[in-house]
């Protein structure tokens, strides 16, 4: 009979996959998952670590609230350290090394590496004999929102699993279920383009509040009125709101370190488990920052496009359709060819934030590019 891991009720390709290799007793060694962010990946890699943990122990129950609570010896979980990159260290001594000793506790090791799209050909090739011949004790989950942009080397050597988007019916109950009011929620659901983790940040406080700062910034190149006194920098708030994600992202980091280092003998070792902390706490700190950043910038591109599906009479293809008729009010007149232009700019931004360009300098110019394409209707 098939196993049905947590998460995969959504997706059948997942749950035929990963069900039938658990009932068999014949698991891959190296499985990549794959699919649009905010589907349920990482829910899904952490049951199947707990299922292939649990296996030969005495106490399956245990074993699987360990690996869900994290604290499994025998489960090793990677994140890139890079800003946009996984580096050769990130997989030297926690996986190739580790994946070559004998499992602590359990029968199995497991090693779950996130973004696999980020591996570049030396991290790669540091991998490929793990991947290729891993001992009968090893299983890697490797995950990936951006399939096209893994490495053939890499997707060669594992079972593809395939996860669908959900779609905005489904995300948008889980919101009802979880008290969001049903306008909000089905534009959620909406605007989350398949991302149930995005939608449900969108429908929080601090996602109403990001989704605020982008109708300000819409509204002032709409109307034209970046350089009013009453405006000053549309994008400011957008910035600030980002600038807090950082603080938090690292403030959460120190909140560790603290109880991490307070029983730390003085020495050698201290000294460097802080400098590992300080690292972790730009490197989450950056990543908070740029993920504010890039969600503003797309919900500007998809503030455009609800406009431009107004202007041409398209209203039911709307997103953000609690928000149309603030917009509906803005479409009369406007030219369908420069909003797609608008979308295009936006898009253009979030580009160049990827270039760590002055985030101020790329925001002011979007402003100013959008100003002059749709600061007045036609």
């Amino acid at each position: 009979m098939s196993v049905v891991l947590n998460g995969t009720e959504d997706h059948a390709h997942a749950r035929m996959v990963l069900g039938a290799a658990l009932a068999n007793g014949q698991p891959s060694h190296a499985y990549l998952f794959h699919g649009p962010p905010g589907t349920g990946k990482r829910t899904v890699a952490r049951a199947l670590a707990a299922e292939l943990l649990a296996e030969g122990e005495a106490d399956h129950d245990a074993a699987r609230r360990r690996v869900l609570a994290g604290t499994h010896p025998d489960l090793t979980w990677v994140k890139p350290t890079g800003a946009h990159v996984m580096r050769v260290s990130d997989v030297d001594a926690a996986v190739v090394a580790a994946a070559s000793r004998t499992p602590f506790e359990s029968s199995k090791r497991v090693f779950v590496l996130e973004s696999a799209d980020t591996m570049n050909d030396e991290v790669a090739n540091r991998l490929l004999k793990t991947l290729e011949e891993p001992p009968d004790f090893v299983h890697l989950i490797l995950l990936t929102d951006a399939l096209g942009q893994v490495l053939e080397t890499v997707v060669s050597r594992c079972q593809l699993v395939r996860f669908d988007p959900l779609s905005p019916e489904r995300i948008a109950a889980r919101l009802e279920q979880d008290g969001i009011e049903p306008g909000r929620a089905g534009a959620c659901g909406r605007l989350a383009l398949g991302n149930a983790s995005r939608a449900r940040y969108l429908a929080s406080e601090d996602g109403e509040g990001l989704r605020d700062d982008v109708d300000k910034l819409v509204r002032a190149a709409l109307a034209g009125e970046r350089r009013e006194a009453a405006v000053g920098e549309p994008w400011r708030a957008l910035l600030d709101r980002a600038d807090a994600r950082c603080d938090e992202a690292q403030e959460a980091v120190a909140a560790v370190a603290v109880e991490r280092l307070e029983n730390e003998p003085k020495g050698r070792d201290r000294k460097a488990l802080e400098r590992e902390f300080e690292e972790a706490a730009k490197r989450d700190g950056r990543r908070a920052r740029t993920e504010v950043l890039d969600l503003g910038l797309e919900l500007a591109a998809l503030a455009f496009r609800d406009l431009l599906c107004i202007a041409e009479g398209a209203e039911a293809a709307t997103l953000a359709n609690d928000r149309a008729p603030a917009l509906a009010a803005a479409a009369p007149g406007r030219d369908p060819r420069r909003l797609r232009e608008a979308i295009e700019v936006c898009e253009d931004a979030r580009q160049s934030l990827e270039l760590n360009v002055s985030e101020d300098l790329a925001l002011t110019a979007l402003t100013l590019r959008l100003e002059r394409l749709v600061g007045s209707a036609d």
